[in-house]
């Protein structure tokens, strides 16, 4: 990497440390929730925890909780 990079690296990094730890986060409840339940609208868990995991970004939690998750 030269300083130009490094240096527009360093100017986003504020922006992108934020979003890491709210991913991290929503991945983990997510998780949590799959493990806990035994019941889910539609799929399995197997197959819910293999869409969360290998989900682009925020895109597989999101949909776990529209199309997944079984209401209590």
């Amino acid at each position: 990497m030269n300083t130009v990079e490094i240096e527009k690296l360093t100017e986003i990094l504020p922006f992108l440390i934020p979003l890491i730890v709210v991913q991290l986060a929503l991945v983990g409840y997510t998780l949590w929730h799959i493990l806990t339940h035994k019941t889910y609208k539609r799929g399995s868990r197997a197959l819910w925890i293999v869409v969360v995991l290998v989900g682009l970004q925020f895109v597989g939690p999101i949909l776990y909780f529209v199309l997944g998750r079984e209401e209590s």
